[in-house]
């Protein structure tokens, strides 16, 4: 059974004022663009699935307010304690899945399918069973899935420039020069010139922004076993194959151990916890995560830990305003924020695909893997990034099938 444990040494606790003391604007900023790209990118999504339930208005708000809370504290906690940029997130993959799977249930018993898949979240944490699994995942597949996962985030922001050329044109010059001379602050000079350039075009738009905070609303939980097999077991495996397998990826392709289970375990509590007021799945985040590792959130790798606390902060203060942070995101222009997404995750876009195609003997099955998981293919309500890695197993496998029948007829 994996015991919830730190991996450092007992006689090396989080230093509170070290961690002061090494925090920059970068780790600020790092921590702010994630947030903003992770809910200007899905939380649409997130109205929708809520809507699908039969929320109401308070209700939908309320589902804001633990969202933000559960990311909020996990994010900051976990980074805290592993000193390692642990960054968590909703399922986005399991919020559409909602928006599909919940017509004709009430929210009580949506509720109580939320609460179902935590449990299961929790036991896989807590018994070890699917760290164990990824363990034997070989690091050139896993660099290739999330390179296949980043990818169009990449190609998004340079699609961009068809529409908004004056916007986007300047953003990407910036970055090229920032990136030569303050290569530490490249992402912050890059938000300053989007924001400045959408201002003086009148393309911020904040119409209706009216500072109140959410009140959260509890959902009695109505159990009913069709609910939970149709909706709890497919967004269960939705989670934790389309968002936990993606972001250990990103975690490993960046050079960060941090174990598994006590991260499920935790996000698992958490969902259990917030899943009445619509906290209906945490997990490791992928795409916002990598904006936090890479080296525009801090030249000292051991310091990049705080870029997640600082997006951890931000998603507090985002649930506890609620609707009024969704119309704050909703205000920026959709090329500012791809622009944004795609030129923050470029170095790790391209060291993920160094890393997938250095391994020569498996530089087909890592191939593979990309263009599966670029592809965007959905089967069986599970998403491309679990495909492509089944993809490149199946291919590494055979191939090496292939080389050990060689080697025995030498």
């Amino acid at each position: 059974m994996c015991v919830i444990a730190h991996k450092y040494p007992k006689d090396d606790p989080v230093a509170i004022p070290d961690s002061i003391k090494d925090l920059s604007l970068s780790h600020v900023t790092a921590g702010f663009v994630a947030v903003l790209v992770g809910f200007s990118s899905s939380v649409v999504i997130i109205l929708q699935a809520a809507e699908s339930a039969g929320a109401n208005a308070a209700q939908v708000s309320s589902w804001i307010w633990a969202l933000g809370l559960g990311m909020g504290l996990t994010s900051a906690g976990l980074s805290l304690y592993f000193k390692e940029p642990v960054l968590t997130a909703w399922s986005t993959p399991g919020a559409a899945l909602l928006v599909t799977s919940l017509s004709g249930f009430s929210l009580e018993q949506a509720t109580a399918a939320f609460i179902f898949a935590a449990l299961l979240t929790i036991v896989v944490g807590w018994t070890g069973w699917f760290e164990r699994i990824l363990k034997h995942l070989p690091q050139s597949l896993a660099a290739a899935m999330l390179a296949g996962i980043l990818f169009q985030f990449g190609l998004d922001a340079f699609v961009a420039l068809e529409g908004s050329f004056l916007l986007v044109g300047l953003m990407l010059v910036t970055y090229v020069i920032s990136r030569q001379l303050l290569p530490r602050y490249a992402i912050l000079l890059v938000l300053a010139v989007g924001m400045l350039v959408a201002g003086l075009q009148g393309r911020l738009h904040w119409d209706g922004l009216e500072l109140a905070f959410a009140e959260p609303q509890f959902v009695w939980p109505d159990f009913s076993l069709p609910v939970l097999i149709s909706v709890g077991v497919p967004l269960f495996i939705v989670t934790m194959t389309s968002q936990n397998v993606p972001g250990l990826a990103v975690l490993r392709a960046n050079g960060f151990r941090t174990p598994l289970s006590p991260v499920l375990t935790v996000t698992g509590v958490a969902t259990l916890l917030l899943a009445p007021f619509g906290g209906y799945a945490f997990n490791l985040a992928a795409i916002t995560a990598a904006i936090c590792m890479g080296e525009e959130a801090g030249e000292k790798k051991s310091a990049r830990y705080l870029a997640a606390v600082c997006a951890g902060v931000v998603y507090i203060l985002v649930g506890l305003f609620g609707a009024t942070v969704v119309a704050l995101f909703a205000a920026f222009p959709k090329a500012f924020v791809v622009a944004l997404a795609g030129l923050a995750l470029l170095g790790t876009i391209g060291n993920s695909l160094h890393a997938a195609l250095d391994d020569t003997e498996g530089r087909e099955a890592a191939l593979i893997t990309f263009l599966v998981t670029v592809s965007g293919v959905t089967l069986w309500g599970v998403g491309a990034a679990f495909w492509g890695l089944v993809a490149g197993l199946l291919v590494r496998l055979v191939m090496n099938l292939g080389l050990q029948k060689t080697a025995i007829k030498k």
